[in-house]
């Protein structure tokens, strides 16, 4: 079981000739730790993860089962999902022998598979990585849209444990209404819009922002889950996060950010970063 309210989806470190920076990657990690951060999702959000092949991503894998505090002390949660099927599985396999605590299954972009190909794929991952998972809806990023019927056929799964941008309010709710557990939670991906989203139903967050900032948006988000009122300073500091963070590209940003901090995070792999 995932337990944690929220993680940070942390971006991944290259170099400067966008090759993978293991460390750098580790280094934002254990900055994150040391403010008190319980849970990190690494290779999975922030849009690079296709950009890394099978083998950075076992890398990425082996540099984080050799961290040992982390890994020991912190729920990491690593995004599995490619293009191609086997390249998927051979990440579930690798993972499945690890402290790794749970993974993120994504839907792999541009081949739009049909519904019941999807629920084949994700019993495959599931199966052989043997770990908690959260399910990663991301139509937007990969034109696939996981239908709420396979969200309920999945759901019947015990370590599905949630699914991460499952909808709109309506979809939420059908879904609600189609499971027969009170377990599966609903994770919201980034802080944009997150107030309408707690009011839809999600109740955990997958946060962006919380890379520089994770104190404050964890607190705020939890403020928002018991209905809590946030004072005019700290809306004004949320605020002032927001803008920092997505103002343009969000993970050109962050890089900028935790650069200046003094962690080697490095570039984005181009194009992104170009301009």
């Amino acid at each position: 079981m995932l337990t944690e309210k929220v993680h940070i989806a942390v971006p991944t470190a290259f170099f400067e000739d966008e090759t993978l920076n293991i460390q750098g990657t580790i280094s934002h990690i254990s900055d994150l730790y040391k403010q008190g951060v319980k849970s990190v999702l690494v290779s999975g959000s922030t849009g690079e993860q296709h950009s890394l092949n099978l083998q950075e991503k076992i890398e990425l894998i082996n540099g984080i089962v050799q961290a040992e505090e982390l890994i020991s002390n912190m729920e990491i949660i690593f995004g599995v999902a490619a293009i191609r099927q086997k390249e998927a599985e051979l990440l579930a396999e690798k993972i499945r022998h690890t402290k790794i605590a749970g993974i993120l299954i994504g839907y792999s972009p541009y081949v739009i598979p049909t519904q019941e190909e999807a629920v084949i794929y994700t019993k495959r991952i599931i199966d052989l990585s043997n770990k908690p998972t959260i399910l990663y809806n991301n139509p937007k990023r990969t034109g696939f849209d996981l239908a709420e019927k396979s969200i309920i056929q999945l759901s019947k799964i015990d370590l599905v444990v949630g699914i991460k941008d499952a909808g709109n309010k309506e979809k939420v709710e059908r879904i609600k209404n189609g499971i027969h557990r009170n377990d599966l939670y609903f994770y919201a991906g980034g802080e944009v819009e997150l107030e309408k989203k707690v009011l839809h139903g999600y109740d955990r967050l997958s946060s962006i922002a919380g890379n520089v900032s994770p104190i404050e948006i964890s607190q705020w988000f939890q403020k928002m889950l018991m209905k809590q009122k946030v004072s005019e300073q700290e809306s004004q500091k949320i605020e002032n996060i927001m803008e920092q963070v997505y103002q343009g590209n969000a993970i050109v940003n962050l890089k900028k950010i935790i650069n200046n901090k003094g962690i080697p995070i490095g570039i984005c792999r181009s194009p992104i970063g170009n301009a």
